[in-house]
């Protein structure tokens, strides 16, 4: 560790000069103090001997490698590196501290009221409290040898001054310490002063370079912009650097067999940012957000359902409303022309109700449109699954009406008293019960909720209706496929009956184009997401739904504007 450390830089408070100590610490003597069993007990781990003559600490056993003392060890022969006080710098700081005490103490005794409340006198027999010398300390300004000034600020802090050490280790050999230089706040035109950049390094270091030994030391660089330079008078600043601090964005990644100052700046992944220099890891964005482009900061998502603003959702909004006003032009037609041939001939209620059922599931793909709600997830699938199980049993009701009343005609035949709306209607009603139970089984246990997806796209919210039970969902899609399964077969058994106004084959072409949709439905559905996925199961309400409306209805318009006279109880006949 220390190899690597080799050539480096530390700051250690200001060594000061104290006049005589050197001197009077070297001849120190516990002899000096003969019933002072601390003082002999740290003289003898400091000399590294044992004396049974010299008292010490209650309990302290001799290790056995520990030499005799013989009474005539010197701190001389000491190595007093190991305790950081071989240069003084903390000796020194007590010595100012005593010092600033009593200056403090002699600027209290001093003073005239209303410094001092009490007069001189006095105030030498009173015990004063540290409060009461607090501000006096914070004031004190005094000299040491050789004219160093020392005071405190405000806070009662002295100036930062600390000198810069380079540090030097040579294997084999002691550690080397050299004072470089200095900073000191107090100078307000110099705070940071380098003696020499010639000799900032010394020959003992780039001696210890040519070393040849198992370490690398570090590589340091020089920038000329805030070192003091006395040779050639101009400011500079030394970079004590393997490369340059990370910019933000970036994080610090250590390198294998380096010291711990050299690193690689590696850029923050995508959904992380670091918005420090030399930032130690990337922080990772909220769900709702990303890292921007540089990877300093995160943005808040954008948030994508199927919108009425977006062109998609425009569309489709258009296009329902386009198919619900012709749905609804075709049922004022068909008011109209209620006692004409063609409306009468296949039940006209069950077309009116057909054709309502069919406005109210244009209608509901507005539903699917817009910024999702808790209320609106809850109520389209369940609307579509209900106004859709209406439309569909209502075309198998017309398609066996038109089995019944045929095989009515037939001698002997007990189908006659089934001819009428009334069993078209309980069919209807029937087959409705039977979507309505399914929905509510499916809102009772799992129903849909709101769900925001922040991790499916990386720069994207996607707002969405999540259907609870995906069970339950095709379980509704299901059974009306089922329901259109049975028209489209009842209608294709029915399609050669002879009759003018026979829907079958109308019926059996609807149900083609109806179930091609939502067998189509499954996989587009299953393999889109987000708003697609919203769009794709609009695009088959609405089309499944046009089908039914221009497969049934379109014949009978036709008939009654381009081929009137096909509608008269004469043609008919």
């Amino acid at each position: 560790m220390k190899f690597q450390l080799n050539g480096s830089f530390s700051l250690l408070i200001e060594e000061g000069e104290i006049p005589d100590f050197e001197q009077f610490f070297y001849s120190f003597s516990p002899n000096d103090y003969p019933n002072n069993a601390l003082i002999a007990s740290t003289w003898q781990d400091m000399v590294g001997c044992f004396s049974n003559d010299i008292p010490s600490l209650p309990g302290a056993i001799p290790d056995e490698t520990v030499k005799t003392c013989t009474g005539n060890e010197t701190l001389s022969d000491a190595d007093l590196s190991v305790y950081g006080n071989h240069n003084y710098r903390i000796t020194y700081r007590v010595y100012t501290a005593v010092y600033a005490l009593a200056h403090a103490l002699h600027n209290l005794y001093s003073a005239q009221p209303p410094a001092n409340h009490w007069d001189k006198l006095e105030s030498l027999k009173r015990n004063v409290k540290p409060w009461q010398i607090n501000r006096f300390v914070r004031n004190v300004t005094f000299a040491t040898f050789p004219n160093v000034t020392h005071s405190f600020n405000k806070y009662g802090d002295p100036p930062a001054q600390f000198d810069i050490i380079n540090w030097l280790f040579i294997p084999g050999h002691e550690i080397v310490t050299t004072t470089v230089g200095d900073f000191n706040a107090s100078d307000h035109k110099i705070l940071f002063y380098i003696k020499s950049i010639s000799d900032l390094w010394g020959s003992q270091f780039n001696m210890a370079l040519r070393l040849k030994s198992r370490y690398n030391p570090i590589k340091f660089t020089l920038s000329q912009n805030m070192l003091h330079d006395p040779a050639e008078d101009k400011i500079q600043s030394p970079l004590s650097l393997c490369n340059e601090p990370c910019a933000l964005g970036h994080r610090k990644s250590k390198k294998e067999g380096v010291p711990s100052c050299c690193y690689d700046c590696v850029p923050c992944v995508d959904g992380e940012m670091s918005n420090t220099t030399d930032a130690p890891s990337c922080f990772k964005c909220p769900g709702y957000e990303m890292s921007n482009k540089n990877r300093t900061g995160c943005v808040p998502k954008m948030i994508n359902y199927l919108s009425y603003e977006d062109t998609l959702g425009a569309s489709l909004a258009s296009t329902a409303l386009m198919l619900f006003i012709t749905t609804s032009a075709v049922q004022g037609i068909f008011v109209k022309y209620w006692d004409t041939p063609i409306v009468k001939a296949n039940n006209q209620s069950l077309s009116c109700l057909l054709l309502i059922s069919l406005m109210l599931c244009f209608l509901c793909t507005l539903l699917f449109i817009g910024r999702p709600t808790p209320i609106c997830c809850l109520l389209r699938q369940v609307t579509f699954g209900i106004v859709f199980t209406i439309s569909v049993s209502s075309v198998l009701a017309k398609t066996l009406t038109v089995i019944i009343a045929f095989n009515a005609t037939k001698p002997g035949s007990k189908l006659k008293k089934y001819v009428g709306y009334k069993v078209a209607f309980v069919l209807v009603t029937i087959c409705s019960l039977g979507s309505s139970g399914i929905c509510f089984v499916w809102m009772t246990f799992d129903p849909p909720f709101l769900e925001a997806s922040m991790f499916s796209q990386r720069d994207i919210i996607i707002l969405m209706c999540n259907e609870g039970s995906v069970t339950f969902f095709f379980c509704i899609i299901g059974y009306i496929g089922t329901l259109a399964l049975l028209s489209f077969i009842a209608a294709f058994l029915a399609k050669d009956f002879p009759d003018r106004f026979n829907e079958a084959k109308n019926i059996t072409f609807s149900m083609l184009v109806f179930c091609s949709v939502w067998v189509t439905f499954v996989p587009a559905y299953l393999s889109s997401k987000g708003s697609r996925m919203v769009a794709v199961e609009i695009f088959a309400i609405l089309s499944s739904s046009a089908g039914l409306l221009g497969c049934i209805f379109a014949p009978k318009c036709y008939i009654i504007f381009l081929r009137p006279e096909l509608n008269t109880r004469v043609a008919v006949v």
